[in-house]
């Protein structure tokens, strides 16, 4: 016997009206799936960190060179 709580409020998932259930399966669903996105952008925000680093470096560089060939 799973337990949830709503607001507070403590629910058996066995005394729960199917339509309940599918409700608090729906809600799983979505957790689950905002959870995967929230990972997604984790990975996203990771590589736009390292892009601007390899651009400034690179940037650095080309800055570097130029004023070798003065």
């Amino acid at each position: 016997m799973a337990k949830i709580k709503i607001d507070g409020t403590d629910y058996e998932t066995d005394d729960l009206s199917d339509n309940a259930k599918a409700q608090v399966a729906s809600l799983q669903f979505n957790e689950a799936h905002m959870q995967r996105l929230r990972n997604e952008l984790a990975i996203a925000d990771t590589a736009r960190i390292a892009y601007s680093a390899a651009l400034k470096a690179e940037l650095g560089k080309e800055k570097s060179d130029k004023a070798k060939s003065k």
